[in-house]
């Protein structure tokens, strides 16, 4: 599961470096070439755009499912092992606590 988000997170990052770079590309060179090469770019880069609002959208439906299963999980966990949340509750603050005073 852990190499199925990485492989999620690199190819999203590879869409959102492709639609930079075209649309860059886009703004450098639009007085340097013709209309109906433009036009192809921008219909490249707007493809390009959309399909990366809905892989972003699908990434978030999936991160949402995943926090609440975790969530869920974490809720089960506490109420079968009580004194084992609070200890672990306890020492997350005692961590954050040493932290936040080092600063």
């Amino acid at each position: 599961m852990a190499q199925q988000k990485e492989s999620t997170s690199e190819q999203l990052r590879e869409e959102l470096e492709t639609l930079a770079n075209t649309l860059e590309e886009i703004l450098h060179s639009s007085g340097d070439k013709p209309k109906a090469e433009l036009d192809k770019m921008r219909a490249k880069a707007e493809g390009l755009l959309k399909d990366t609002r809905t892989r972003l959208t699908e990434t978030k439906g999936k991160i949402v499912d995943q926090t609440k299963e975790i969530a869920d999980k974490a809720d089960t966990y506490v109420h079968e092992k009580p004194w084992a949340g609070v200890g672990i509750g306890a020492a997350v603050g005692l961590v954050l606590g040493v932290l936040l005073t080092r600063r």
